[in-house]
Protein backbone atom coordinates (compact mmCIF):
# COMPACT_ATOMS: atom_id res chain seq x y z
CA UNK A 1 0.00 0.00 0.00
CA UNK A 2 1.81 3.61 -1.04
CA UNK A 3 2.73 5.77 1.69
CA UNK A 4 0.07 8.85 1.30
CA UNK A 5 0.74 11.25 4.14
CA UNK A 6 4.27 12.11 4.82
CA UNK A 7 5.88 15.83 6.08
CA UNK A 8 8.75 17.80 5.22
CA UNK A 9 11.35 18.05 7.87
CA UNK A 10 13.94 21.57 7.85
CA UNK A 11 17.00 21.52 9.63
CA UNK A 12 17.38 25.10 11.06
CA UNK A 13 18.91 27.11 13.55
CA UNK A 14 15.51 28.75 15.36
CA UNK A 15 12.87 26.18 14.61
CA UNK A 16 10.23 28.13 16.30
CA UNK A 17 10.48 31.26 14.44
CA UNK A 18 11.26 29.74 11.25
CA UNK A 19 7.84 27.71 11.73
CA UNK A 20 6.20 31.21 12.45
CA UNK A 21 7.30 32.15 9.05
CA UNK A 22 6.05 29.04 7.20
CA UNK A 23 2.59 29.31 8.88
CA UNK A 24 2.42 32.75 7.39
CA UNK A 25 3.65 31.86 3.60
CA UNK A 26 1.24 29.38 3.50
CA UNK A 27 -1.35 29.53 6.29
CA UNK A 28 -0.34 27.09 8.29
CA UNK A 29 -1.54 26.59 12.31
CA UNK A 30 1.25 25.72 15.16
CA UNK A 31 -1.06 23.80 17.49
CA UNK A 32 1.11 23.04 20.77
CA UNK A 33 2.03 19.13 21.36
CA UNK A 34 -0.81 17.50 22.59
CA UNK A 35 -1.10 17.47 26.16
CA UNK A 36 0.16 21.26 26.25
CA UNK A 37 -1.58 24.58 26.15
CA UNK A 38 0.72 26.33 24.77
CA UNK A 39 4.68 26.10 23.26
CA UNK A 40 6.01 27.37 25.75
CA UNK A 41 4.25 24.63 28.06
CA UNK A 42 5.85 21.93 26.27
CA UNK A 43 9.14 24.02 26.65
CA UNK A 44 9.21 23.83 30.30
CA UNK A 45 8.46 20.85 30.29
CA UNK A 46 11.66 19.81 28.67
CA UNK A 47 15.19 19.54 29.96
CA UNK A 48 17.02 22.82 29.13
CA UNK A 49 19.03 21.07 26.01
CA UNK A 50 16.12 20.02 24.39
CA UNK A 51 13.91 23.50 24.82
CA UNK A 52 13.41 24.83 22.12
CA UNK A 53 14.74 21.67 19.96
CA UNK A 54 11.55 21.90 17.34
CA UNK A 55 8.63 23.18 15.87
CA UNK A 56 5.93 21.89 13.85
CA UNK A 57 3.17 23.32 11.66
CA UNK A 58 0.31 21.86 9.55
CA UNK A 59 -2.54 23.05 6.95
CA UNK A 60 -5.38 23.43 9.25
CA UNK A 61 -7.54 21.54 6.14
CA UNK A 62 -5.57 18.96 6.83
CA UNK A 63 -4.44 18.44 2.87
CA UNK A 64 -0.90 19.58 2.73
CA UNK A 65 1.84 18.25 4.41
CA UNK A 66 3.48 18.47 7.96
CA UNK A 67 5.87 20.88 8.49
CA UNK A 68 8.52 19.96 10.97
CA UNK A 69 11.52 22.34 12.11
CA UNK A 70 14.51 20.57 13.95
CA UNK A 71 17.51 22.84 15.45
CA UNK A 72 20.90 21.36 13.75
CA UNK A 73 24.11 22.83 14.91
CA UNK A 74 25.89 23.41 11.85
CA UNK A 75 24.52 26.58 9.44
CA UNK A 76 23.25 26.06 5.86
CA UNK A 77 26.36 25.93 3.44
CA UNK A 78 24.86 25.11 0.31
CA UNK A 79 22.12 24.95 -1.75
CA UNK A 80 18.99 22.90 -1.01
CA UNK A 81 18.80 19.87 -2.69
CA UNK A 82 14.64 20.22 -2.34
CA UNK A 83 12.76 22.93 -1.99
CA UNK A 84 9.15 24.14 -1.73
CA UNK A 85 7.20 25.18 -4.33
CA UNK A 86 4.83 27.99 -3.12
CA UNK A 87 1.65 27.81 -5.91
CA UNK A 88 1.07 31.41 -5.56
CA UNK A 89 -0.01 31.67 -9.55
CA UNK A 90 -1.40 28.53 -10.26
CA UNK A 91 -3.60 28.65 -13.33
CA UNK A 92 -2.48 32.72 -13.84
CA UNK A 93 -0.15 32.78 -17.45
CA UNK A 94 1.72 35.97 -18.52
CA UNK A 95 1.50 39.41 -17.03
CA UNK A 96 -1.44 38.64 -14.98
CA UNK A 97 1.13 35.38 -13.30
CA UNK A 98 3.71 37.63 -13.04
CA UNK A 99 1.86 41.01 -11.40
CA UNK A 100 0.78 38.08 -8.71
CA UNK A 101 4.09 36.04 -7.78
CA UNK A 102 5.44 39.82 -7.44
CA UNK A 103 2.47 40.88 -5.14
CA UNK A 104 3.17 37.63 -2.82
CA UNK A 105 6.71 38.10 -3.25
CA UNK A 106 6.44 41.48 -1.63
CA UNK A 107 4.46 40.29 0.93
CA UNK A 108 6.74 37.59 1.81
CA UNK A 109 9.68 40.30 1.66
CA UNK A 110 7.76 42.18 4.41
CA UNK A 111 7.86 38.51 6.51
CA UNK A 112 11.57 38.42 5.85
CA UNK A 113 12.00 36.33 2.73
CA UNK A 114 14.73 37.13 0.35
CA UNK A 115 14.20 38.02 -3.31
CA UNK A 116 17.09 35.93 -5.15
CA UNK A 117 15.72 35.91 -8.98
CA UNK A 118 12.51 36.20 -11.14
CA UNK A 119 12.37 34.04 -14.05
CA UNK A 120 10.46 35.26 -16.48
CA UNK A 121 8.46 33.74 -19.16
CA UNK A 122 9.68 31.72 -22.31
CA UNK A 123 8.82 29.10 -24.82
CA UNK A 124 8.85 26.66 -22.15
CA UNK A 125 7.75 27.73 -18.94
CA UNK A 126 5.72 30.35 -16.89
CA UNK A 127 7.56 32.92 -14.56
CA UNK A 128 8.63 31.81 -11.51
CA UNK A 129 10.42 33.80 -8.48
CA UNK A 130 13.46 31.93 -6.61
CA UNK A 131 13.45 33.23 -2.96
CA UNK A 132 14.75 32.15 0.19
CA UNK A 133 13.05 31.87 3.61
CA UNK A 134 14.84 33.98 7.28
CA UNK A 135 17.17 31.18 7.22
CA UNK A 136 18.11 31.19 3.74
CA UNK A 137 16.33 28.41 2.82
CA UNK A 138 15.79 28.26 -0.99
CA UNK A 139 11.93 27.86 -2.43
CA UNK A 140 9.83 29.29 -5.49
CA UNK A 141 7.05 31.12 -5.52
CA UNK A 142 5.35 29.68 -8.86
Amino acid sequence: MPIRKFQVTFDCAEPERLARFWCEVLGYVAPPPQGFATWEDFDRSQPPEQQNSWAACSDPSGVGPRLYFQRVPEGKVAKNRVHLDVRAGTGLVGAERLATLEAECARLVALGAVHVRTLPADDDNESCIVMQDIEGNEFCLD
